[in-house]
């Protein structure tokens, strides 16, 4: 390597490492405010002091760690994994239009939890249950793919089979509200469907944190494989990776990120479509700095939805219609720059 381009190099390492720490240093910020801001506003200070060990009202203890601790913490770990399932899935297909939903995993999460509210589960069940149809719907996704395609490397397939897949499960989900009962089930079926931190409690933040760090682990050590892939499946294969394992290793961590956060939050759609196209946009498609960035960004993202929906208006608003309603002018400006690559 010449010393012109070692020099370069270096360069952008320096930027994107800067643009890390910055993006480190906004979320540390937003936590903070998150923490602060609500209905009862609670002073910097007040919360210094309190994480500090010194002396608070039962109140001010009771509202920051009963109530907005686990809110927080909540949208900074699903923020994180929805943005790293969306970065990873965008390297896989080489498309910036590519979500975390794409092979039916929201949709059969969202099914998973509709059945569970609609037999009175408890709320650890209805997680679990969101959970394992996640799964589910991803591997019915893999099965089509390999039962009617040529390979298993065949990514068109596995689209169309994510396609099948999601339409099934949403036509599932309309045919349970359709059976539940509308004094009842049915509101909570359609405010879960729509999405909330409301009910976060620190016991979902323990169980959460375990596959967001695996998960996060796993897909930061393929991201020189992910690099590679970007340059074709056939010049990958040429410089030694399988491009099969590969796919697969990014299938099951995204699968497992996003069915985890839908499981816990209900379904909240555009962030892992929108937020890794805005971390490329910022630091470049380096995936070793790429899935970093696409966390920090997607959890400072949350965030600020978050504390819009339970600040702005005397009625909280569901995160899904917000993030939605955010994210459906970024999307108009995605459609405008597809043809001049990214």
């Amino acid at each position: 390597m010449a010393s012109s381009e070692i020099a370069v190099y270096e360069h952008e390492s320096r930027r994107a490492l800067g643009t890390l720490l910055a993006l480190l240093a906004i979320l540390l910020v937003g936590i903070v405010l998150s923490l602060a801001v609500g209905r009862y506003y609670i002073p910097v200070r007040d919360i210094g002091k309190a994480f500090l060990g010194g002396e608070v009202s039962d109140k001010i203890a009771q509202v920051l760690f009963v109530v907005r601790l686990p809110r927080v913490l909540a949208a900074v770990l699903i923020g994180g994994a929805m943005s790293l399932s969306g970065a990873a899935y965008q390297g896989m297909f080489k498309n910036p239009l590519v979500s975390p939903d794409i092979l039916g995993s929201s949709a059969g999460a969202g099914f998973g939890a509709a059945v569970g509210i609609l037999l009175s589960f408890s709320v650890a069940g209805v997680k679990t249950s969101s959970f394992v149809c996640g799964i589910l719907a991803v591997s019915l996704t893999w099965f089509i793919s390999q039962r009617f395609g040529k390979g298993s490397d065949n990514l068109f397939l596995l689209i169309l089979g994510g396609i099948i897949v999601s339409n099934l499960f949403q036509s599932l989900i309309s045919l349970v509200k359709y059976a539940a009962d509308p004094t009842d089930k049915l509101p909570a079926i359609t405010f879960w469907l729509m999405g909330s931190l409301s009910k976060a409690t620190m016991q979902d933040v323990k169980i959460m944190l375990v596959p967001f760090a695996v998960c996060t682990g796993i897909l930061i050590f393929c991201s020189g494989q992910l690099n590679i892939l970007a340059l074709g499946d056939e010049e990958a294969k040429t410089l030694g990776v399988n491009t099969v394992l590969l796919q697969g290793f990014v299938i099951v961590t995204a699968t497992v990120l996003t069915a985890f956060s839908v499981s816990f939050c209900g379904m909240i759609g555009w962030v892992g479509l929108v937020v890794p196209h805005l971390a490329r946009m910022m630091i470049g498609p380096n995936f070793k700095y790429l899935i970093p960035a696409s966390a920090l960004l997607g959890s400072s993202y949350l965030l600020i939805m978050d504390g819009f929906c339970r600040s702005v208006f005397a009625v909280e608003i569901p995160l899904g219609i917000v993030t939605s309603l955010a994210g459906l002018p970024f999307f108009l400006y995605l459609l405008t720059r597809q043809n001049k690559g990214w």
